[in-house]
């Protein structure tokens, strides 16, 4: 199975709470008889699943060395669908919290240099990644934006620690990032990562077009915009384990279609974005409509997200 979210369910506890900002909370979780959890790396997040069902997901944002808690940072959304709301209003020290994962989709990559832009609760999977490029003695330069100084979190703590090379830019204060600025450094050999809101996102894909491809790297806390697929008909789904053929209808998706032939697969956000539903492609050219495969991915054609992803020709295999 090509898939990626078989990880353990694990219930675990609300350990602390405290106020990150204005609108932010940092839950932090452990094993009830403190254990040790999974190990993860800068750029993982773990689905939290809430008392009615609803998964969410967060990045990890705490000590990746630490395997005794796991940190995340939760904004209150003005329209939350209830992940965030639940977060908010309903954990405190004590609460049993089930979660699954971590699994990453925005590692980082080695490199001789690292460019950071965070925007708002994009800080969050970006403060591991400083602390992995300090360990690993690179040099790294964070600009982080947000929209008033007392909505961004962390912003005592990153100066404290790491001086000149954070910039902290509120927009009330200093107005929208520079992104022509912030990616003046020439060098094709180093990294940007992003993350944020998606106009930062749509921004700084805008103004990297002209770098070596593979060099931006973002994450999306929500799908991005697609266009209409690229076949309008329906398409045939094969499922190489047990040699089923499946029709996949305009109107349903690929993991739709295959949870109601009584078929298991793993699954969380059907919306492209955590990389729970990832199927290896055996043959076929998938339609890639995900928010998480970089143009270099899409272009390999061996895997996709069935939750959002289709078809550019009649047929599928998939390692299912």
């Amino acid at each position: 199975m090509g898939g990626t979210g078989d990880e353990e369910k694990l219930d675990l506890v609300v350990r602390r709470r405290e106020q990150a900002a204005d609108g932010v909370v940092r839950l932090t979780l452990a094993q009830p008889d403190g254990s040790a959890l999974p190990d993860w790396a800068a750029g993982a997040h773990i689905d939290v699943i809430m008392d009615d069902g609803t998964t969410r997901q967060y990045s990890l944002c705490g000590d990746a060395a630490d395997p005794g808690q796991w940190t995340i940072s939760v904004l209150l959304e003005p329209a939350s669908r209830g992940g965030s709301r639940f977060m908010h209003d309903t954990l405190r020290p004590g609460h049993p919290v089930r979660v699954q994962g971590p699994r990453n989709h925005f590692a980082l990559e080695p490199a001789p240099r690292y460019v950071f832009v965070a925007g708002g609760i994009g800080i969050t999977p970006i403060l591991p990644m400083l602390a992995a490029a300090e360990t690993a003695g690179v040099p790294w330069r964070l600009v982080y934006g947000g929209r008033t100084r007392s909505s961004m979190a962390f912003v005592d703590e990153l100066t404290e620690r790491y001086g000149d090379r954070v910039t902290i830019r509120p927009q009330d204060e200093t107005g929208l990032l520079d992104l022509d600025d912030i990616l003046a450094d020439p060098d094709p050999t180093t990294l940007v990562y992003c993350c944020g809101p998606e106009p930062l996102l749509l921004a700084m894909e805008a103004a990297c077009r002209q770098r070596r491809p593979g060099t931006l790297r973002v994450e999306r806390f929500a799908p991005r915009e697609q266009g209409a697929p690229v076949l309008d008909g329906s398409f045939e789904v094969e499922l190489a384990a047990s040699g089923l053929v499946l029709t996949v209808p305009p109107d349903r998706s690929v993991l739709a279609t295959i949870e109601a032939a009584g078929v298991d697969v793993n699954y969380s956000c059907t919306e492209g974005t955590c990389g729970t539903c990832e199927t290896s492609v055996l043959a076929g050219e998938p339609d890639h409509r995900d928010s998480l495969l970089t143009e270099e991915d899409r272009a390999a054609n061996n895997r996709m997200y069935i939750c959002v992803s289709r078809s550019r020709g009649r047929r599928l295999v998939l390692d299912l």
